[in-house]
């Protein structure tokens, strides 16, 4: 009889236990999924400094990074594991040893920069977008330092960058212009010939010169950019450190497109 007792008494407390589990004790939290991305951009930039702040450190000590650090950042829906390379002149050469592995890009640039600068910011842009490892991946393009008064907008940012470029138009298409001015009209009639008076009336063959020359100048822009606008995988957003909820907006969407890339890895 008291076996029968101890017996049912072990039963409601595991009935109990595995109620009370059930209404009060919520699972481990799912596995959030992490990417490796890589962080580029010249020095003095603000890469360290927003990694930092997005890790919730004080960004008063930063120094440049001279070589490449890693920084588990944390959000909500996934944790990217970047890695930060330095952006000076003998390391940039260097890059893309660090490139293998990555699922995404962030490029630094910033907005307040010297037109030297920004020049030598756009070749890097458009060398790591060429790259064969890079070429396909999610690009998040950062115009940091909005805060100062000599920065840049997105859009003109955008346009010094070769990124305002309408890249739904083939070079095929561009090209067969060449020889085709307005019906009715000699080349020398046409709107191509009015919007640059500097060149003065010098000829149809000066103008047909003048009109490949900005195509050729088109279609290198395109093939340029070609493998970034591949699937519109790329962001440019502004950021400083004082608006970190744009910030996080802007690596918010580059985690959409890290999601999408997967989903569509998983359907190929």
């Amino acid at each position: 009889m008291s076996e029968c007792i101890q017996i049912s008494f072990a039963v409601c407390r595991i009935g109990i236990y595995t109620c009370f589990r059930a209404l009060c004790c919520k699972g481990p939290p799912p596995a959030r999924p992490e990417y490796d991305l890589v962080c580029i951009g010249l020095t003095g930039a603000g890469k360290t400094s927003l990694l930092s702040k997005l890790c919730s450190e004080s960004p008063d000590n930063v120094v440049s990074t001279t070589g490449f650090s890693i920084k588990a950042v944390p959000f909500q829906n996934a944790i990217l594991n970047v890695k930060e390379l330095g952006g000076a002149d003998n390391i940039r050469k260097y890059w893309s040893r660090y490139y293998q592995g990555s699922q995404g890009v962030i490029f630094v640039l910033d907005s307040a920069s010297s037109e030297d600068d920004l020049e030598t910011a756009r070749n890097e842009l458009h060398s790591a977008l060429q790259h064969p490892q890079l070429c396909t991946l999610p690009f998040l393009i950062l115009a940091n330092h909005q805060d100062k008064p000599a920065a840049r907008s997105v859009q003109e940012n955008s346009q010094l960058l070769l990124l305002a470029v309408d890249l739904n138009i083939s070079p095929t298409c561009r090209s067969c212009q060449l020889f085709s001015p307005p019906a009715g009209q000699c080349p020398a009639q046409s709107a191509d010939w009015q919007v640059l008076p500097s060149w003065g009336r010098v000829g149809p063959r000066c103008w047909l010169l003048h009109k490949q020359f900005q195509i050729l100048l088109e279609v290198k822009k395109y093939f340029e950019l070609e493998p970034l606008a591949r699937g519109k995988r790329w962001i440019l957003q502004p950021c400083s450190l004082d608006d970190m909820d744009a910030l996080k907006d802007s690596f918010s969407q580059l985690i959409n497109l890290l999601e999408e890339k997967d989903h569509e890895a998983v359907r190929m």
